[in-house]
């Protein structure tokens, strides 16, 4: 496995599509254990428009639907194939997220993501979000592998 995936890798290991595939790219990979996350926040992004017009600010709920995804295509990059196809990874549960500073476009979000334990098909995730070395949020989360409906 590699320790990248660029947008186009991500695209065949995650359901989501724009507007809502978040990260851009999934680097510094330990196969199952953690990865960084990079999102691109730009004036373009599909949130800047309405959150807030005068004052851009990325949501925090889409920084940890950012978390999830990263946590998802760290999962599904490390599982076999074979157990993989045909799934996919829901979020179940967000404890203890902060969000410590806003985050604003034109920036580069990483999100340092850990995978802390797994049992059967539930993972157990944390994670820290940071610009340029300053912390702006953190959470833990759990998620699930379910069959994808056909």
């Amino acid at each position: 496995m590699s320790d990248k995936l660029n947008k186009d890798e991500i695209k065949k290991l995650l359901p989501h599509r724009e507007p809502m595939l978040l990260i851009d790219e999934l680097i510094k990979i330990k196969n199952l254990k953690s990865a960084t996350a990079i999102v691109n926040v730009k004036k373009e992004s599909f949130f800047v428009q309405g959150h807030f017009p005068d004052e851009p600010v990325m949501p925090g709920v889409l920084i940890v639907e950012a978390f999830g995804q990263a946590a998802a295509a760290l999962t599904a990059a490390g599982i076999d194939k074979k157990t993989y196809e045909n799934k996919l990874v829901f979020l179940m549960t967000v404890d203890k997220a902060r969000f410590r500073n806003p985050v604003i476009p034109d920036c580069r979000l990483e999100l340092n993501i850990e995978a802390v334990r797994s049992h059967g098909k539930v993972w157990k995730y944390k994670g820290e979000a940071f610009v340029e070395g300053k912390k702006m949020a953190d959470a833990q989360w759990a998620a699930t592998i379910v069959d994808r409906k056909k």
